[in-house]
């Protein structure tokens, strides 16, 4: 357990240092290129064969353009693979694409955003700009599409002949070099019918945009087909500056009916056609598909609609016939985190993690049994990778300190005590190669942003392949020396459970009192409180004179199910409760003005803001809430029942989670924001609580931004909402001492 308030060490001023101070951080420069954390690669893997390293790197004049580079070690040289400009047609993404890209959250991303590798790593298959280009590693590029619509999910296949991918609902194959694609699933379908794509719940709340799957030697593929015609059609009105878009969206609201999922194998061109059997109950999820090495075995993760059963199923490729291989099981009063930490190994056995004993662990399944692979009151957050040939398991996890994430290695047979592979003081997440002969870090800390290398199986680092220190030349360099330190504390829920918060201070002057900017999120699968690098954000608002504070109530990640458990079915409670607590703190620090804590949340971190200002009139100066919801039952099925239930059946508490039945109860100054084209948080959530408040006419304040989603975020947006938040702020006298 940490201390109640641990500092890092002090910096040294930089005018003891080489280079100029920079001008105190504006807004403005935070959202400008060159980013101020530095080279940050998205998208780093290693090839197949381990020849090449390849990452997506932001243009320095441009920060939202990516560019495919490549490390070929055995020459230890970079070069550009893609130069997105020049390949690219600037044509406009389709719809599809579109929202496939803001369920990722990079819709405002430009140049490449994905890439894949050709298994035999001799080339790389590359998305750009709604088409299909096949680049070689000797320079040149093969366009493999010309169309105006966007091929959704392309994919090779396991062998390398074909090429797949989504066009206008249905699933094409082509042979890479060869005849071109033709679509291989029926036409004629209704128009509510696609093939091929996750559908929306499955890729905004269960992490999974794969639609097709295929099987080792090319023989067989598996197909997803959803029907949405179930679902309920709302009324989405995207408003943008110029123009206002009104589409007729399919949105599975909580307690409504969810597509209709099944899936198919086939052969590559269509033919042999035939469903697996998913069971009786046709209202569940699709989890993950994956075939056996040996392509004999298709196994399907089928998670019940309330999300406390998942099943493993054994599908047989050549009859669909199933059978269920083991059941994971929620504890009472909690849910199955669906995640992707698992691992099927060439001889039939599983790598999987499970909460079965109250903390994420890893375990081996093995001819029917079960084996536990790491133990502790701490979370496995990630399954990095298998070493199958040394028997070796690699993962990210808690065991070191719950708020600083670190990679270790153990044995598959002899998983005594993992061995940490990454270094103290930093935050990290590795991820292995196929083979798992090699990893690939990230780590940062408050001092260092983010850094990525390439080390061995053992964990030693061989090369950097993003080393992003801060020295002069670095984009943050110069702004370094003002960065104000974090600290670190804890508190206790009214059950005793240990809660953790971090505080950074602005310069303060002995006997003034200064105003709190209390940051939050407080939904479930987040945790705020960390080691790592953080946005600049932040210390442009601690350097405007507000100090800084956040922490992690019940219901956040990574501490365990009775940690996770108290929100289920009781969103808008436990969490209030626990933030409170924060507030009562503050309020007892010296240099904390009592009358100025100020909540701001985003998302969740919205709603909860709301649910705070209804519970404790006066409590708190002033509350920001950013696309907040507003009311449960307007938000999507598999996020909200995991959590809440199905409205059908427990409405009571539905009620007391609503937070636009209670909107009477905000008395305190209340800033509301919202994108005016959010397809995540409609904006009726907003226009909802509005239209309330307006009722009974209380005041409050709104700013809405045209054509922005859930994400409002541009090198002129984003400054301008800050400069709305904070002159919102000293508009309601939660200002900085004179």
């Amino acid at each position: 357990m940490l201390a109640a308030a641990a500092t890092f060490a002090a910096i040294v001023p930089l005018s003891a240092q080489e280079g100029a101070v920079e001008p105190p951080l504006s807004f403005e420069r935070v959202f400008a290129s060159p980013a101020l954390s530095g080279d940050a690669p998205r998208a780093v893997k290693l090839s197949p064969d381990g020849k090449w390293l390849t990452v997506l790197r932001a243009r320095a004049d441009d920060g939202d353009r990516y560019d495919l580079w490549g490390y070929e070690r055995a020459t230890a040289q970079w070069r550009m693979l893609v130069d997105s400009e020049k390949l690219g047609t600037g044509r406009a993404l389709s719809e599809a694409a579109k929202m496939q890209r803001e369920r990722a959250r990079i819709g405002k991303l430009k140049g490449i955003v994905a890439y894949h590798w050709a298994p035999d790593g001799g080339a790389i298959l590359v998305p750009l700009d709604g088409d299909l280009y096949l680049a070689r590693l000797d320079g040149t590029i093969q366009q493999l599409t010309d169309t105006p619509e966007s091929e959704l999910n392309p994919a090779l296949s396991v062998g390398g002949r074909f090429l797949s991918f989504v066009r206008d609902n249905r699933v094409w194959v082509g042979e890479v070099g060869g005849a071109a694609p033709a679509p291989i699933t029926p036409e004629g379908e209704p128009g509510t019918v696609s093939w091929g794509v996750a559908e929306f719940v499955a890729q905004e709340e269960l992490d999974r945009v794969e639609g097709l799957w295929w099987a080792p030697g090319d023989a067989r593929l598996a197909v997803q087909r959803t029907d949405e015609a179930p679902v309920s059609l709302v009324t989405r009105t995207a408003i943008g500056a110029d123009t206002t878009t009104i589409t007729q969206q399919r949105y599975p609201a909580a307690g409504t009916a969810n597509a209709i999922v099944q899936l198919f194998v086939m052969d590559p061109d269509g033919q042999n056609r035939i469903e697996v059997d998913l069971g009786r109950d046709k209202d569940f999820y699709l989890g993950r598909v994956d075939w056996a090495k040996d392509g004999k075995t298709l196994y399907v993760q089928r998670l019940n609609r309330e999300q406390d059963r998942l099943d493993m199923l054994a599908a047989d490729p050549v009859t669909g016939r199933t059978e269920v291989l083991f059941t994971e099981r929620a504890a009472t009063g909690h849910w199955i985190n669906l995640n992707n930490n698992y691992k099927w190994l060439a001889d039939g056995s599983l790598v999987w993690w499970s909460e079965r004993d109250g903390f994420g662990h890893l375990y081996r399944w093995q001819a029917g049994r079960w084996r536990q692979l790491t133990k502790g009151k701490w979370a496995v957050t990630g399954l990095a990778g298998v070493d199958e040939a040394n028997g070796r398991v690699f993962f990210d996890g808690m065991m070191d300190d719950p708020l600083a994430q670190h990679s270790y290695l153990l044995q598959i047979d002899k998983p005594r005590v993992p061995r940490r592979l990454t270094e103290l003081g930093y935050h990290n997440t590795a991820e292995a190669d196929a083979s798992g002969g090699a990893l690939l870090v990230t780590r940062s800390n408050a001092r260092q942003p983010p850094q990525t290398y390439l080390a061995d199986g053992d964990g030693l680092r061989q090369i950097w392949v993003s080393e992003n220190r801060v020295v002069p030349g670095h984009p943050w360099y110069g702004f370094s020396a003002a960065a104000r330190e974090e600290e670190f504390g804890t508190l206790n829920a009214g059950d005793g459970q240990v809660l953790h918060w971090r505080m950074v201070k602005p310069a303060m002057q002995p006997g003034k009192r200064y105003p709190v900017f209390f940051r939050h999120y407080g939904g479930p699968h987040v945790q705020y409180v960390t080691k790592a690098w953080r946005d600049p954000i932040e210390q442009a608002i601690v350097a405007q004179g507000y100090i800084l504070f956040e922490m992690d109530n019940r219901g956040s990640a990574n501490r365990g199910v009775a940690f996770e458990k108290p929100i289920y079915r009781a969103m808008g409670g436990p969490e209030v409760a626990d933030q409170k607590l924060g507030g009562e703190y503050l309020k007892s620090l010296p240099f904390v003005d009592p009358g100025k804590i100020a909540l701001y949340g985003w998302s969740y971190g919205g709603y909860l803001t709301l649910k705070q200002l209804q519970a404790d009139p006066g409590f708190y100066a002033a509350g920001i809430a950013g696309a907040p919801v507003s009311r449960w039952e307007l938000y999507d099925t598999a996020y909200t029942e995991r959590y809440m239930g199905d409205p059908r059946k427990v409405k009571p508490a539905y009620d007391k989670a609503n937070a636009l039945e209670q909107s009477d109860r905000i008395a305190d100054p209340l800033l509301l924001i919202h994108g005016m084209s959010d397809d995540n948080v409609l904006l009726a959530n907003s226009t909802a609580l509005a239209a309330r408040m307006q009722q009974r006419g209380a005041p409050f304040e709104m700013m809405l931004y045209p054509g922005e989603t859930h994400r409002v975020a541009g090198p002129r947006i984003s400054p301008h909402l800050w400069g709305t938040i904070m002159r919102f702020l000293k508009a309601n006298g939660v200002a900085p001492p004179e």
